[in-house]
């Protein structure tokens, strides 16, 4: 049995790799990302378990550089959140909440056939005491502004990334338990300069071309862009930590 992880970059992948976990770069393409996944469950049967683990922006104001968020909830995931459709909102189309995906006919909502690792969540609250539990949403592009980050706490989710919505919807179209790790690398206070959002090619790897072109023609954005990385490194450390806190803990996290 093994595990997926679905991250967005080659670096993240690195950092959570390991025995009997096979990582799934995104790369910022959503459809790809889903393929991906759909074609590493059609070859590494039995899969046991579908993570989001990576880096993400802070939602929630009192979230820093470095903290640990985890959303995880037992199949079949609630419905209640909407999911917003292309040209409802053009700012905020495609975002979803993490779970939300129809209830499946014949289960009540609170019913779960596949429940996740240590349902309640004990055994990630005792190996993680200093991570923040709560909702994790997902959307197919980076979330810049201090403003989008206010529109999308409105939904009450401590953090966004561009993986875990893909994630979750392929989980529950298998019946797989599902769950989202992910570090802060932005906090909601700030806006991310041009040069950060380019970073990233389709396959994990890091544009430092593309970065330096960008300062190049804004130079004045050099003191975020910097800042930006302090709080990444803070971001990919943390997430080390947790998968190396993580890593003998799967067999026991999964029975």
């Amino acid at each position: 049995m093994v595990i997926l992880i679905a991250c967005g970059l080659q670096r993240e992948a690195k950092i959570v790799e390991g025995a009997g976990i096979i990582p799934v770069i995104g790369g910022g393409d959503s459809a790809g990302l889903e393929q991906n996944l759909e074609n590493h469950i059609e070859l590494f049967t039995p899969v046991g378990l579908i993570i989001s683990s990576g880096i993400a922006g802070a939602l929630d104001p009192a979230l820093v550089a470095g903290d640990v968020v985890i959303d995880m909830k037992p199949l079949p995931f609630r419905s209640s959140a909407a999911v917003l459709s292309p040209g409802q909102d053009e700012r905020r189309q495609n975002w979803v909440e993490v779970g939300a995906v129809p209830k499946r006919v014949g289960l009540d909502e609170t019913e779960s056939p596949h429940p996740n690792p240590s349902p309640e969540g004990e055994g990630l609250r005792a190996a993680l005491p200093h991570a923040h539990f709560g909702l994790i949403i997902g959307q197919d592009h980076i979330a810049v502004t201090i403003a989008e980050k206010a529109a999308l706490a409105a939904t009450g989710a401590l953090a966004v990334d561009m993986e875990s919505h893909i994630a979750a919807r392929v989980a529950a179209r298998h019946g797989l338990p599902f769950m989202a790790i992910r570090t802060i690398s932005d906090t909601a206070h700030e806006t991310l300069p041009p040069a950060a959002l380019v970073g990233m090619n389709p396959d994990g790897s890091m544009a430092l071309g593309r970065v330096l072109v960008s300062l190049a023609r804004r130079p004045g954005q050099l003191p975020a862009l910097i800042r930006t990385g302090k709080s990444a490194e803070a971001a990919f450390k943390s997430l080390a930590e947790v998968h190396r806190t993580l890593a003998p803990l799967w067999p026991a996290l999964l029975a």
